[in-house]
């Protein structure tokens, strides 16, 4: 059993804690349990010190920082291996529609998020850095080291060339000097230019084939330039994370992959924890407002197993499914523009699920992907992007 030691002693614990698993190849092999305080009068910052990585530390909001809505919250962070704290728990923005997102970023910030995550091919983070504008600088509720930013690289910049410029476009939408991690939104490259999906004649998408080792070479240098603290992937399988871990000056701490009940990635965790390489899940609620689901199709928050739990915990599906993710030490960025529900989304640590829930929910896996790009093909829906040499999900995981 792994030993911790916390910073904060003579404060008061709760029974509360996040279960970790330690992964190898042939399964979890060093379980940690982290446990922190639910007080909030305390000021300044708690640590966790603890012998492996990621971890979870505990980080509550300071005085100065906290609004009505925000007075009992407090999120756990991972700690990642450049040293970073990432929140646990952070906003979503993918699907946020202009004119709803700034308003969901404020939601957020108010109810105590430090953790929001863009993209450039989202195409809001413009009102995204007016929210940012609003809450964080001199004389404003939040500095810009209380937040964790995060961005992405769209396929269409992946030549090396372009990387620089990306990243400065997103910086100036932001309206932000720096970006805590710059993530490769996919390893496919799309042909250069000012399309978001380039196409051809007959609709299909116009590839590229920058190979991601390249562009993560020019992604190295936004971290020597100061744009960026870190760098990381997403939608990359096993094999391709090798691929870039093989020829990193600056090794990826994140791996952003669509993970939910339905698909819950456990060879893909467990690859990444080995080496040191933290995972996020977006989608982490099965996308119930994905537009392109099939009619009549069920949706994760209405099954009924996991109505079942909720209502058991007093808790909403929602939160149960957060909950699960966060013992199993993902991070989570659940989108949401309903104030309520992104207050919700937060507040899943007061309660702890089972083992016998935990893996209950582990047995809804399906290996079934809800996020990824299809088309019509012969009267069948297929994915669009399988003849590009990087699509990532011919591998097993």
């Amino acid at each position: 059993m792994t030993t911790c030691t916390s910073s904060r002693e003579g404060q008061s614990r709760s029974n509360l804690g996040i279960l970790f698993l330690r992964y190898k190849t042939h399964g979890p092999q060093v379980q940690l349990t982290i446990k922190w305080s639910t007080q909030t009068a305390v000021i300044g910052r708690g640590r966790v010190n603890c012998n492996i990585k990621p971890f979870v530390t505990f980080i509550p909001l300071s005085v100065s920082h906290r609004t009505a809505s925000s007075e009992a919250m407090s999120c756990p962070c991972v700690l990642l291996s450049t040293g970073q704290k990432i929140p646990i728990v952070g906003l979503g923005t993918w699907k946020s529609a202009p004119g709803q997102v700034k308003q969901a970023v404020l939601s957020a910030l108010d109810c105590g998020y430090r953790h929001v995550d863009c993209a450039a091919a989202y195409g809001n983070e413009h009102e995204v850095g007016e929210a940012l504008t609003e809450r964080v600088g001199d004389g404003k509720p939040l500095q810009r080291e209380d937040l964790f930013v995060t961005s992405k690289l769209w396929n269409t910049q992946h030549h090396p060339d372009d990387v620089e410029a990306a990243c400065r476009k997103t910086l100036t939408d932001l309206g932000l000097s720096y970006m805590d991690l710059y993530l490769m939104h996919w390893p496919m490259a799309f042909q250069r230019g000012t399309e978001v999906m380039p196409r051809n004649a007959d609709g299909t998408i116009r590839y590229a084939y920058t190979h991601y080792t390249d562009t993560w070479k020019a992604m190295e240098k936004l971290v020597d330039q100061g744009l960026v603290k870190a760098i990381g992937l997403s939608n990359f399988n096993a094999r391709q994370i090798d691929d870039i871990l093989s020829i990193a000056k600056h090794k990826p701490v994140v791996n952003q992959v669509e993970c939910h009940p339905y698909l819950i990635q456990s060879q893909l965790l467990s690859h990444c924890v080995e080496r040191g390489v933290a995972v996020t899940a977006y989608s982490p609620l099965g996308s119930p407002d994905r537009p392109w689901a099939a009619l009549g199709e069920p949706l994760l928050l209405d099954d009924p197993r996991v109505v079942d739990i909720a209502h058991r915990y007093g808790k909403t599906p929602a939160q149960v499914i957060i909950r699960w993710q966060v013992q199993r030490g993902v991070i989570c960025i659940p989108k949401s523009v309903t104030p309520s529900r992104i207050q919700q989304n937060i507040q899943v640590f007061d309660f702890k699920l089972s083992s016998a829930d935990m893996k209950q929910i582990e047995s809804f896996n399906k290996n079934e992907r809800l996020i990824i790009p299809t088309i019509e093909k012969d009267g069948k829906k297929v994915w669009r992007d399988t003849v590009h040499p990087h699509f990532p999900f011919h591998d097993p995981y």
